[in-house]
């Protein structure tokens, strides 16, 4: 399997990425966070709205999936996982449209003779959160209901135990364990959120720590301030990352017979289960449905500037998903310990605070416009080096542990091993993590919003400055071409994986 050598060289190179901009962001942090301290807490507040709303919403719509079968269901639980890959400035366009001041659902309270309601601010913001994170909540909890053994449900259901005892005995208990970790990931999420604050926050009033840092470098250029905010976006999302480790609790149900017994209360409870599941398929799809309306029309019209940085957005998209796949692919085939440490290291480090270092090392000697697609590239593929591990580190230990010997037997090493030996066997969740790096990379509107000339964005950053200008049929139209782009990638690399693969 792979030496030595080769993990010691990307874990050289993933650390050096992720602690050189940190360590410059240290070292030229100013401190004097008091007069920040609004931002702050705005960026704490709006965090723990958008988690503790995003799980309390989640925790009804979960146990109504994980009680009831139904045509369709598996397709419910797999666009459940659509917002993990959609583009978030989609996401954002998609709720304008929806909860905007010309929005649909403003035009219903205007028939009504209601006043409009506006979308800006912390509700706004809170509201695209819980768009984007209550369908992993949502996924994050089923898991725990499908965690409780069926012998405990069979004996429940034997001592004649109703919904509310089944619910004070498993199904709380359960709960204790899941939901506080679901907070917590989701809170970490939404620290990081710099693309939801971009759009619907701003002002003194609803600015994020890193809608500060990008304020201070590309409106004020203080790099001093810029390096003092990336090191308290640092502090916090450390903290976020020690908390959800603290918090993690081992399932206390221990294991079943993998065998499901159906728990589906009749009456009233079917009925409101029934409008819980259609009533979240609603909030998911309307918004996308919405961007696909407007923007249809417009797709013969775009101009070539959209073009232009659709094809940016794929090269980067297509340049990190390589670089991620051979960095985890080393990784996950190595039989050091700390090689996991490593991969998912990056969790701790945001977009922005990697790419305000870097903006710190390059700026004395070029300008950093100059280095834009490069740099996005690099910081798109180490930030998505944690997923793409996960994905591959299971089933690469697997073939090393089956094969490895023989392997070494039969003397083959390097190239010869590489392609008779692992791609065969790991060409579906190769092809997998692949179809993810390249989705994330996609929609990225982090570093690009730093580095890129205003000439030169990537369909992300177009889209956000279509809106910008008011331009939001054209914007809708770019949107969807970014959303066709993203997924047309995941969909391509997840085929080429798995066709041809008998394995």
């Amino acid at each position: 399997m792979a030496s030595r050598t080769l993990p010691l060289i990307v874990a050289g190179a993933v650390l050096l990425l992720i602690l050189g901009p940190l360590a410059l962001v240290a070292l030229q942090a100013q401190g004097g966070w008091g007069a920040d301290w609004p931002v702050l807490r705005f960026t704490v507040l709006q965090a723990a709205l958008s988690a503790t709303l995003s799980a309390a919403l989640a925790v009804p719509v979960a146990r109504a999936l994980a009680r009831r079968r139904f045509a369709g269901r598996g397709a419910l639980i797999a666009l459940l996982g659509a917002p993990f890959l959609l583009p978030v400035i989609v996401a954002v366009l998609g709720l304008l449209a929806a909860f905007g001041r010309s929005g649909i659902v403003n035009d219903a309270l205007a028939l009504l003779g209601l006043p409009r309601l506006s979308i800006y601010g912390l509700h706004g913001v809170v509201l695209a959160h819980v768009f984007l994170n209550m369908p992993l909540a949502v996924r994050l909890i089923l898991q725990g209901w499908q965690g409780i053994p069926a012998e405990r449900m069979r004996l429940a259901l034997t001592l004649g135990f109703g919904p509310r005892d089944i619910c004070r005995h498993l199904e709380r208990p359960m709960l204790r364990e899941v939901l506080p970790g679901t907070v917590i990931v989701i809170f970490a999420i939404c620290l990081t959120s710099f693309a939801v604050a971009l759009t619907l926050g701003g002002g003194p009033r609803a600015t994020t720590v890193e809608l500060a840092i990008y304020q201070a470098l590309r409106f004020s250029f203080d790099p001093g301030r810029a390096a003092s905010l990336a090191a308290l976006q640092l502090l916090l999302c450390a903290g976020a990352v020690v908390l959800a480790g603290l918090v993690a609790v081992p399932p206390g149900f221990g294991r079943g017979l993998d065998r499901t017994v159906p728990f589906a209360p009749a009456g009233w409870r079917r009925a409101m289960d029934a409008a819980l599941l259609a009533g979240a398929t609603l909030f998911l799809t309307c918004p996308l449905a919405l961007i696909a309306l407007r923007g249809a029309p417009e797709l013969a019209s775009l101009p070539p500037a959209v073009w232009q940085a659709a094809a940016r957005s794929v090269a980067v998209a297509a340049g990190s998903a390589a670089l991620t796949m051979t960095a985890a692919l080393i990784l996950a085939l190595s039989p050091l310990r700390w090689a996991g440490l490593v991969a998912t290291l990056p969790l701790a480090a945001s977009s922005l605070v990697m790419g305000t270092g870097l903006f710190l090392a390059l700026w004395p000697l070029t300008s950093p416009d100059a280095l834009a697609l490069p740099v996005t590239l690099l910081v798109n593929a180490v930030l998505a080096l944690p997923f793409a591990f996960r994905i591959l580190h299971p089933p690469a230990q697997a073939v090393r542990h089956d094969y490895g010997p023989l392997a070494d037997t039969l003397g083959l090493t390097g190239a010869a091993r590489l392609r008779w030996v692992i791609l065969p066997r790991l060409r579906r969740p190769l092809g997998f993590a692949a179809g993810v790096s390249a989705a994330l990379s996609m929609g990225d509107l982090g570093v690009i919003a730093l580095f890129a000339a205003p000439d030169a964005p990537t369909l992300p950053l177009l889209v956000q400055q279509l809106m910008g200008a008011y331009r939001m049929d054209q914007a809708a139209g770019a949107a969807l071409v970014l959303v066709a782009l993203s997924f047309g990638l995941f969909l391509l690399c997840d085929w080429g994986g798995r066709h041809g693969s008998d394995l």
